[in-house]
């Protein structure tokens, strides 16, 4: 094999497969990436597995050919290079020759043979949406998710798309977050995504143009595709809990309440949740004002907030951590807080539209 690239798309392309990389593997193979010419592309991938992404950059093929290089050190050497092409050659013993104006590294490869080929995900129902939404429902649910593997289907995503609405729900038994969005299809479909998935293509879309991404699925498998990407993921199995009867429709006291001033007072109460149990944080609402306080043997905390209050007066404690989880996500300047009473789930929603929607459980709390 021989080619020639830029340093600069062979840098973001390596950046890109590596994510699908794992670095536990006691494989060989699976510590590397596969550079593999395909007509006038590169084609570089990663996989362990269970999710495997695919990259393509344009390159002059002047001898065609693969080659598995170990992606750790192939990384480093691309991103150190100057800002020039690369010239790639590969003998027939795999040996990988990589010159870049004055320098020129080799490096021993493996054969292309025993890299595992990503399972074909047949095309037969596409469903597109716009990458800046969806980047927006994965950060706004996987942190939802739990990293517990004795419940391996609470550590996917549901993405149930029904109605020409796609909806996305996480829950780790403690919150729930469910974002929705608008999506054109004439074919519904219901499966579970791997988090770490989800999270590896939201740093993938980050990096590229706000085009539509298309998703595909087969029974086990699902594909994301850019223009230039594949990410194939496998899915989960298993039966994902009925959220919609989670998810209290009435309440009792509703809280309005500015996003930024609630998250700078639940963070600065957290200092001192932390030194306690359960990152506990006590919220009194009453009237006008709601106070947000903290006690451990290290002291104590007091925060106010001006607030508009509809309903009753409460008094409910949480875990300080879920809260500040969720504020962070919302770009709502004000968000409602929903109360049925004391021992029920706290609902938050952005005042500006009704697509986000997070319950939280509290914690007992003893006068």
């Amino acid at each position: 094999m021989k080619i020639i690239c830029t340093q600069k798309s062979l840098a973001a392309s390596i950046n890109i497969v590596q994510k699908a990389v794992s670095s536990k593997t006691t494989l060989p193979v699976l510590k590397g990436i596969l550079l593999e010419t395909e007509e006038n592309k590169l084609k570089l991938v990663g996989t362990d597995i269970e999710l495997g992404i695919e990259n393509y950059i344009d390159a002059e093929i002047i001898k065609s050919g693969s080659v598995v290089i170990a992606s750790k050190i192939l990384g480093e050497i691309i991103r150190k290079l100057p800002d020039s092409t690369v010239e790639i050659e590969v003998d027939q013993d795999n040996n990988t020759i990589f010159r870049c104006e004055n320098s020129e590294f080799t490096l021993l490869g493996h054969s292309s043979i025993d890299f595992p080929e990503l399972p074909e995900v047949e095309k037969d129902f596409k469903y597109s949406i716009s990458q800046d939404l969806f980047k927006s429902m994965i950060k706004q649910t996987t942190f939802a998710t739990t990293i517990d593997e004795t419940r391996p289907v609470l550590t996917g995503v549901l993405m149930e798309i029904k109605d020409n609405k796609i909806s996305m729900v996480a829950l780790d038994g403690y919150r729930l977050a469910l974002k929705q969005g608008n999506i054109k299809t004439l074919t519904d479909n219901k499966v579970i995504i791997p988090g770490k998935t989800l999270n590896e293509v939201y740093k993938i879309l980050s990096e590229e143009d706000n085009d539509e991404i298309e998703i595909y699925f087969t029974e086990k498998h699902i594909l994301f595709k850019t223009q230039d990407t594949r990410i194939i993921s496998r899915l989960l199995e298993g039966e994902f809990v009925n959220y919609n009867q989670i998810i209290p429709r009435e309440f009792k006291s509703r809280v309005s309440v500015n996003t930024r001033s609630l998250y700078d007072s639940i963070e600065r109460a957290s200092l001192m949740a932390k030194e306690g149990k359960n990152n506990l944080i006590k919220f009194s609402i009453k009237d006008e004002k709601m106070s947000i306080s903290s006690n451990s043997e290290m002291g104590k905390v007091f925060e106010s907030l001006s607030i508009k209050l509809e309903g009753a007066d409460i008094e409910i404690g949480f875990n300080s951590k879920y809260f500040i989880d969720v504020l962070r996500v919302i770009d709502s300047e004000e968000v409602y807080l929903n109360f049925i009473n004391n021992v029920s789930p706290c609902i938050i929603k952005p005042v500006d539209n009704n697509n986000y929607t997070h319950l939280i459980l509290p914690v007992r709390i003893t006068n």
